[in-house]
């Protein structure tokens, strides 16, 4: 599972360039299957509204599917497009799936001599190392380091649910299922865990939305605090698919850093 983290390749850094003000998501066409050597589809995109193919597509570089006895799987079919990604994943194990991606770097700002905000890295540039040591200055004014990661995941059942893949990296924002995320049923309450490094990850913002967003004038967001041990639950008020985003932060970092920030995103469905 350590082959999810990746260090500001391209993708990674297209993806935070763009995702910052948008909802990044990976949508499985089906989350829970019964049959023997099946497949499901898959769209990924970065989107004003949720599940809509309204900015960019969703780079697959750096996703990673592990099948439920933890082996890294192929995406097969890949292909990315303007404004969303696809691709397939064959389904020859019982058990659940895990689809993320997640990536974890630096980020800096501050004001230059000139009265300038200034952020590193830029937008669209891929560090090379020693670029935070050469680019960054150490005694700028208002200075702020970064510890920034970005996750963002699906969950697919074929068969009877397990969990491995729901074991938790202790590697940035993890959401770690207490109801296991393809038993989800409406009019129920599921609940779950927050980690920052292994750790609770109390007060973090959770926001819950379901799909149709353009169909209806009341987006009814569910928003949510998680508690002092990471903890928050979930009642869904209807099924469908929803879109869950968190948002976390704390000044934790680790040297360099002096702040630690966590985004999460997943996609689950209701039944």
């Amino acid at each position: 599972m350590r082959k999810l983290l990746t260090l500001t390749t391209l993708a990674t850094l297209c993806f935070i360039s763009t995702a910052d003000a948008h909802r990044a998501w990976i949508k499985p066409d089906a989350t829970v299957l019964s049959k023997e050597n099946v497949w499901v589809t898959f769209d990924a995109g970065i989107s004003n509204e949720i599940f809509a193919r309204d900015y960019v597509a969703f780079r697959l570089d750096a996703v990673k599917a592990f099948a439920p006895n933890g082996e890294e799987m192929p995406l097969l079919n890949a292909f990315t497009g303007k404004t969303r990604s696809v691709f397939d994943l064959q389904l020859t194990q019982s058990g659940t799936y895990k689809i993320a991606q997640a990536t974890t770097n630096l980020q800096a700002r501050w004001v230059d001599e000139n009265g300038q905000r200034q952020f590193w890295p830029g937008r669209g540039v891929v560090p090379k190392a020693g670029d935070f040591e050469r680019q960054v200055p150490k005694q700028a004014k208002d200075l702020e380091v970064a510890e920034f990661s970005r996750r963002v995941e699906t969950f697919v059942t074929n068969g009877m649910p397990s969990d491995q893949v729901l074991k938790p990296t202790n590697y940035g924002l993890e959401l770690v299922p207490v109801t296991h995320p393809n038993d989800l049923y409406a009019g129920e309450r599921a609940s779950f865990k927050l980690l920052i490094n292994g750790e609770p990850a109390s007060g973090a913002e959770i926001t819950v939305i379901r799909e149709g967003m353009r169909y209806r004038a009341q987006q009814n967001e569910i928003t949510i605090t998680s508690n002092k041990q990471g903890e928050f639950s979930v009642e869904w008020p209807s099924a469908g698919q929803y879109f869950m985003e968190i948002d976390y932060q704390d000044n934790r970092g680790q040297a360099p850093a002096t702040v630690r920030r966590g985004s999460y995103s997943a996609v689950f469905e209701v039944l």
